[in-house]
Order: structure tokens, then sequence, then C-alpha cells
């Protein structure tokens, strides 16, 4: 039987449990566009874990800031936050588009609009039901959960119906 679908409750946790690899698809994709609040907070991490100036560390190659990201098991909130949301902007973009389809919500490949006026209202079960099903079709059940509580991390009000994820997700 499967394990229980948990949801962490902050990004560095859903982080620490991240592949090697899919922490630097996630480093790697967090350079490609750094969001420019939680860059000096990236800095600051490998500055820290690789005991580098700050000079020397801004001044690495993206690849090299990348690698030394994803060897940083607690970035911050706000980094790992940035970093999880970099890994399915980039690699797991499709995952997004799958989702959001299946719930019903309208999208530019993946990403909301997140204007005040068509902000959607919390997600009902049965449409949260069927973009969690649309997943499990689709990708790793680690890959799901791992999406599944980074939507949720983002907006625990809107995505509060993925408390509920277990029910919906196949027994392997």
């Amino acid at each position: 039987m499967e394990p229980k679908v948990t949801l962490e409750t902050t990004a560095v946790r859903v982080w620490k449990h991240l592949s090697r690899e899919e922490r630097v698809a996630a480093a790697t994709g967090f350079w490609l566009e750094p969001p420019e609040l939680v860059v000096g907070g990236a800095i600051a991490a490998i500055v820290k874990a690789r005991h580098l100036r700050p000079q020397v560390a801004r001044s690495l190659p993206p690849e090299a800031r990348a690698q030394a990201l994803a060897g940083v098991l607690d970035p911050g909130e706000a980094v790992a936050s940035a970093l999880l949301v970099a890994l399915h902007l980039g690699e797991r973009r499709r995952m997004l588009v799958t989702f959001l389809d299946a719930v019903g919500l309208p999208h530019e490949e993946g990403v909301l609009k997140e204007d005040e006026a068509s902000l959607p209202p919390p997600v009902t079960d049965d449409a949260a039901a069927a973009g969690v099903r649309a997943l499990a079709q689709a990708y790793p059940r680690s890959q799901v959960e791992t999406y599944l509580n980074t939507l949720w991390l983002q907006d625990p009000e809107r995505w509060a119906a993925l408390n509920k994820a277990e029910a919906w997700l196949p027994a392997q």
C-alpha cells in the first residue's frame, strides 16, 4: 500500500524531500529568471554553505550557482518556495497544464491569472479530485505529491481541497 499523502507545512520541508536531481533542476530554473525578492537570500544560502564571500557567489556562472544552491538543504522558506515554483514552471510545466485543465481553471500555459478580478474561488472537492486523478494517470506519484504540496503552500485557502488528495490517488 502506498504511503499517505502528507502536505508539508513549509516549503523547506518539501525541498528536503526532493532528490538531488530535482533540486538541481529547480535551482537551474530559478537562476534562469531569479525572482528579485529572493535573490539575496539565495546568494546568502550559497555563501553560508560554501563559505564564500558574497561577491564570489554572485560572480559564479549560473550552472555553478545552481549546483551550489541545490546542495543547500535549508535555503530559507522564501527561497525554498521560489525554488519549488521554478521546478514546476520549468521542467514540470506540463503538470500544471494537466492539472489546471482537469480542474477547469483558465490559465496561460499552466499559470493562473493573478489579478483580483480573475482570482478563482477555492477549488471544490470534485474539481480537485479530477485534477489529482489526471495527474496520477500521467506522472509519478512522488512528482504529483510534490506538485500538490507546492500548490497548496502557495495558497492554502484556494487549494484546501487538496488535503483530501489521498482519497483520489490510486493504490499501487
